[in-house]
């Protein structure tokens, strides 16, 4: 009964969507086969209650103790005194930002976004990657923090929501003018680009999921990038409460570091993100100090 519930629902959208999609495969047929092979496999997926992960409240100090490099830290501080400046934009718009606002899907919470601003202005990357863009928010942090660093490059890769053609002229909304000569974006899929890219690179530094949640695309990126990581490098996975995806990578890949982080609601006020969602982080710093936390 639960099947044909979830089979009339699938339908009952693809219906309603129909035009939007139509217009989208015009467009991008390439990356529409992709997204429709990506759904036929994800119905598949066991989609239930979100996944019991043990994760820890403190995981800046941890990470800073890793990292060696002292806590509290400036560069926290700077993250705080940027975050309003960015979110102003988009409440002067009125523009509804936080979970599933972006199509069905969410924009970067505070707590990743200032692990991620933390780690490149500490790790000084000279590459990255993410894949999620939305309206950019953690695009423009990395950016931020890297041209405070005076070197790197960020590549993201993103597929625009299919079924919200309206929200494709908000992608990346959030990324100042002034940083986009340190910014590549690649509109696509992971599938699609993630493997091409890495091929080209030879070599990366720090790597960001925060696209398609799913336990078969999750274990996909990290894996690809984890392959492609430069000793004393960094990837991070948003949501891993949605799947057994990161758990699966940090058994098969045993990274030196591991840590399943509790996310939070930002401490300035609105957007309203939601406040108790998981992170992960998987350093490979086998030289890094203090890894007995």
């Amino acid at each position: 009964m639960q099947n044909q519930r979830k089979t009339v629902s699938l339908v009952t959208r693809t219906v309603r969507n129909a035009p939007q999609l139509v217009r989208s495969a015009w467009r991008d047929p390439i990356a529409a086969w992709y997204w429709a092979r990506e759904n036929i496999v994800d119905r598949e997926e066991y989609q239930g209650q979100p996944c019991p992960y043990e994760a820890v409240e403190d995981w800046e100090q941890r990470v800073h103790a890793v990292l060696d490099t002292p806590w509290p830290c400036d560069a926290a501080s700077d993250f705080w005194s940027l975050w309003p400046e960015v979110m102003q934009p988009f409440e002067v718009k009125r523009i509804p930002i936080g979970p599933a606002e972006f199509g069905g899907w969410g924009d970067g919470g505070p707590g990743l976004i200032r692990t991620i601003w933390c780690l490149v202005r500490h790790l000084r990357p000279a590459t990255v990657i993410e894949t999620g863009v939305a309206r950019g928010f953690t695009s423009r942090f990395i950016l931020e923090a890297l041209e405070r660093n005076g070197t790197g490059h960020l590549w993201s890769i993103d597929l625009p929501p299919m079924r919200a053609p309206k929200l494709h002229t908000q992608i990346g909304e959030a990324v100042r003018p002034e940083l986009r000569h340190r910014w590549s974006y690649i509109r696509g899929t992971s599938r699609q680009h993630l493997p091409r890219l890495l091929a080209r690179l030879g070599q990366i530094d720090l790597f960001v999921h925060d696209s398609r949640h799913t336990e078969r695309n999750v274990l996909f990126e990290l894996t690809q990038a984890w392959s492609a990581l430069r000793a004393g490098g960094a990837v991070l996975a948003d949501d891993i409460h949605e799947n057994w995806g990161f758990d699966t990578f940090s058994r098969r890949v045993s990274p030196p570091f591991v840590l399943n982080c509790y996310a939070e609601p930002p401490r300035l006020g609105p957007p309203p993100f939601a406040p108790r969602g998981l992170f992960g982080i998987a350093l490979n710093c086998q030289s890094c100090p203090s890894l007995k936390l």
